[in-house]
C-alpha cells in the first residue's frame, strides 16, 4: 500500500523517511516499529508534532502521521505502554510530541487525554537497491553503532529531581560558556522519551555536536537500555572530536527512564568531572543531594533549577547543603563560570586545552 504522509514524527529520523511511503499490514509489535496512522479528533492542548527538523506543527483530525511504538512514564504527561497486539484499523494513542505511539494507561489533567490514532500499517523500507522485497521498519535501522569505548574528555552530568526541573536551561548555559571559552562542546541527552527539542537547544547555544538515545535506536529509555544508549551517544560525540560533553539525563533521578542505571555504572559515573542537580523545591534539593551521595557516592557540585529562582532558595541551598546555588535563568553566566572553574581544577591539562583553542 502506497500512502502520502501529512506529517512525520521526529522519532523516525534515523530512517530519513520521505512523504511518500509503502506500508505493510503485517505489523511487528515491538518498541521502535515505525507505523503510519490517522489522527482522530481535535485537541486544544498538547496538539503538536515535532518533525524531522525539530519544528513543531499543529495536528488536526485526519492528518496522516508517521511515528514509532514505544512506552512513556511521564508524571507531568502521559503514561503508556506498547500494546500486546496491533492491527490495521486499531486505535493507539500519541504519547508525546515526538511521535511515540502506544496505549495510554493514565494522563496528567494538564495535558488532557491524548490523540487517538487509527493504525494504517507499518512502514516498509527497501535497503537493497533494485529489490522489491521490503523490510518492516524500526528506528534501530540507521542507528548509531554500539559504543566501542568511553570518552577521554570530561563529562558534566546535569541531573534533576523530576521533569521540568530546569535541566535543559542549565545544560544550555554550560554549553554557551564552554563554547565561548573556545572549547568544542558535545551536547547529549541520555534518557527520556524521544524528542529532539533539548539537544537542538544545546546546538543553538553553541554545541558543535549533539546526540541522544533516539540516535542510538531507542524510543524510550529504561533500566535495560539506558547504559547501552549512553555509551553509543558518548562514542559518537568522541568521534567528532569534542573537548567536553554536557550530558543531560531526562526525567528525574528516581524516575523510570534508567537514570539510576547510568549512575550505578562505575565506568559511566567515573566520567563525571562535575555533577549538577536541578531541583524544583527545597525538599528536592535536600533529597536529591542525599540520594545521589548515599546511593551512588556522587557529590553534587552545584544546585540549580526552580529551587534557586530567587535569594530565598539560594540561601536555603547554602544553609541546608553547604553547596552553591546558581539559577540557570537568572545567573547563567555565574553557573557556567563556576562549573568551568571546577573543570580547570579537576581535569588534567584542561586549561591547556582551552589555551590552545
Amino acid at each position: 500500500m502506497r500512502l502520502h504522509l501529512d506529517k512525520i514524527g521526529s522519532v523516525t529520523r534515523n530512517l530519513r523517511p520521505g512523504p511518500s511511503v509503502t506500508l505493510t499490514s503485517d505489523i511487528r509489535v515491538e518498541a521502535g516499529s515505525v507505523l503510519a496512522g490517522r489522527i482522530l479528533g481535535e485537541k486544544s492542548t498538547y496538539n503538536q508534532l515535532e518533525d524531522l527538523h525539530g519544528r513543531f506543527t499543529r495536528l488536526h483530525s485526519g492528518d496522516v502521521i508517521l511515528g514509532a511504538l514505544g512506552h512513556r512514564n511521564a508524571l507531568q504527561g502521559y503514561e503508556g505502554v506498547v500494546p500486546d497486539k496491533v492491527a490495521v484499523g486499531d486505535r493507539v494513542h500519541l504519547l508525546n510530541l515526538g511521535g511515540v505511539l502506544g496505549h495510554c494507561t493514565s494522563h496528567n489533567p494538564d495535558v488532557g487525554a491524548p490523540f487517538e490514532v487509527e493504525v494504517l500499517g507499518q512502514l516498509l523500507v527497501f535497503p537493497n537497491f533494485g529489490s522489491r522485497a521490503g523490510q518492516p521498519a524500526s528506528i534501530q535501522m540507521g542507528a548509531l553503532p554500539t559504543g566501542d569505548g568511553l570518552p577521554t574528555c570530561p563529562v558534566v552530568y546535569v541531573a534533576g529531581t523530576c521533569m521540568n526541573a530546569g535541566k535543559t536551561y542549565a545544560a544550555c548555559a554550560l554549553v554557551r560558556r564552554f563554547a565561548q571559552a573556545g572549547l568544542k562542546v558535545g551536547g547529549a541527552k541520555l534518557t527520556g522519551v524521544s524528542l529532539m527539542r533539548d539537544v537542538l537547544a544545546m546546538k543553538d547555544y553553541g554545541a558543535a555536536a549533539v546526540a541522544d538515545f533516539t540516535d542510538a535506536g531507542v524510543v524510550t529509555t529504561d533500566a535495560n537500555s539506558a547504559t547501552t544508549a549512553a555509551r553509543a551517544v558518548f562514542a559518537a560525540l568522541m568521534r567528532q572530536g569534542v573537548d567536553v560533553i554536557v550530558a543531560e539525563t531526562g526525567d528525574g533521578i528516581l524516575g523510570e527512564y534508567g537514570v539510576q542505571s547510568i549512575f550505578a555504572d562505575p565506568e559511566l559515573r567515573a566520567l563525571g568531572a562535575a555533577f549538577l542537580l536541578c531541583a524544583n523545591d527545597p525538599v528536592g534539593v535536600v533529597g536529591g543531594v542525599e540520594e545521589l551521595h548515599t546511593r551512588y557516592g556522587i557529590s553534587v557540585d552545584v544546585v540549580t533549577g526552580p529551587a534557586t529562582d530567587n535569594g530565598v532558595g539560594v540561601r536555603f541551598v547554602a544553609q541546608a547543603t553547604g553547596l552553591p546555588g546558581h539559577n540557570a535563568r537568572n545567573q547563567p553566566g555565574a553557573l557556567a563560570e563556576h562549573v568551568l572553574g571546577l573543570l580547570k581544577q579537576r581535569v588534567l591539562n584542561f586549561s591547556l586545552v582551552m589555551d590552545t583553542q
